[in-house]
């Protein structure tokens, strides 16, 4: 399993978390107007079946579904005027949307949620 973070992601994330044990889950849910989406919780331990990476302190937990959309993917953190926050660079999405929040990959994407 190959996800990255860039060093400013993995800055950020390591100063939101407020206890060294905790870790970052990072999975793919259905959701958002392309058919999937990211979502990131704080996590304690990583469940059973979880892949277990380790960058720099950090702790990132990811679950067997999410693992082959997450391949390859790149987490960085980006600040402008006009957004914040992490971006996902994504291989596997063939398209995103336009808000780059969510993404299809292929033929196995579930159906979309318009926006709201």
């Amino acid at each position: 399993m190959t996800l990255s973070l860039t060093e400013k992601a993995a800055s950020q994330l390591t100063k939101f978390l407020q206890d060294s044990n905790q870790g970052i889950r990072i999975s793919v849910v259905d959701g958002g107007c392309s058919g999937y989406q990211y979502s990131l919780n704080i996590a304690n331990a990583p469940k059973t079946d979880d892949l277990l990476l380790e960058k720099d302190q950090l702790r990132i937990f990811i679950d067997p579904k999410s693992a082959p959309l997450l391949e390859g993917v790149v987490v960085d953190y980006i600040e402008s005027l006009t957004e914040g926050g992490l971006k996902f660079i994504n291989p596997n999405a063939t398209e995103t949307c336009s808000c780059g929040k969510s993404f299809q990959a292929g033929s196995c994407t579930p159906t979309a949620v318009p926006c709201s």
